[in-house]
């Protein structure tokens, strides 16, 4: 047996892995798999990355996989206001540097942070996105909740909306802050463009990577809380075909019945 366990909540399909390594790899495989079967029924696969520090071993053990990355169309989910490409803390950096410069994708498709007319970028972004169906995003949860940069003050489940620029509230700002990404709160941009709720949620597939302790009271509330934007990340409950993978520090506050699940064999 291992020390994986597995349970359900609602729709929700929940692993618990024993360590982050070992939490990437499953989700890697899990998502290779996911790709692999879109490229062999449509000959391409469009895909929707998340970014941050709780997606490093996803992410390097996804590049290890094999997949016909030549099919594979990349789109991420957020951006800050105003920050270029080549600062440390662009997203677009985090992906250009860990996936995208290491398996070269069919095609890559930015958020322009720093467009001069940053309304005139959403409409590009959101007709990319709307152009045809994402077959997986990869949508992790914040510590306030959020999914993308969705955090509970203007996160919609009926938005009409794909993409949109929205207001930082200072937890999530907090989190960008203490992940190290920027020197300090006042450094982090109070704006961002985000792929909406309704956005993420039209993915045919979801893989969600959610490690560490600080990712605990977000993982309770949205398996255990209502379904509700004051958890955002809660939306996974509903979608048709996700799976959420846990190590045991962001599982910790999840109740006993639940958390011991059933082993894997």
């Amino acid at each position: 047996m291992s020390n994986q366990k597995e349970f359900i909540y609602d729709n929700a399909r929940v692993q618990i892995h024993g360590s982050v390594a070992a939490l990437g790899i499953a989700a890697a495989q899990d998502a290779a798999q996911l790709i692999n079967q879109v490229i062999t029924d449509n000959g391409h696969a469009r895909i929707m990355v998340a970014t941050g520090n709780s997606q490093i071993a996803f992410i390097d053990a996804l590049t290890k996989q094999s997949i016909d990355w030549k099919a594979v169309e990349v789109f991420h989910m957020d951006e800050y206001s105003g920050i270029s490409e080549t600062h440390p803390a662009s997203f677009r950096q985090w992906i250009k540097t860990r996936l995208e410069n290491k398996v070269h994708p069919r095609q890559m498709h930015y958020i322009r942070g720093d467009a001069s007319d940053l309304n005139g970028e959403i409409q590009r972004y959101s007709t990319l996105l709307e152009a045809a169906p994402v077959d997986v995003a990869f949508v992790g949860f914040g510590e306030n909740g959020h999914i993308a940069f969705n955090d509970p003050p203007n996160a919609d489940f009926n938005d009409p909306l794909n993409v949109k620029r929205v207001q930082l509230d200072e937890p999530c700002r907090r989190q960008q802050a203490g992940e190290g990404h920027f020197r300090d709160l006042a450094a982090v941009p109070l704006e961002a463009i985000t792929v909406t709720c309704p956005g993420l949620f039209r993915a045919r597939a979801w893989v969600s990577c959610v490690p560490e302790a600080r990712k605990a009271k977000a993982v309770q509330s949205a398996l255990e809380g209502p379904i509700s934007t004051a958890c955002p990340a809660s939306l996974i409950r509903r979608h048709p075909n996700a799976t959420l993978y846990l190590d045991t520090e962001s599982a910790g506050l999840l109740s006993a019945s639940n958390a011991a699940g059933s082993s894997a064999s």
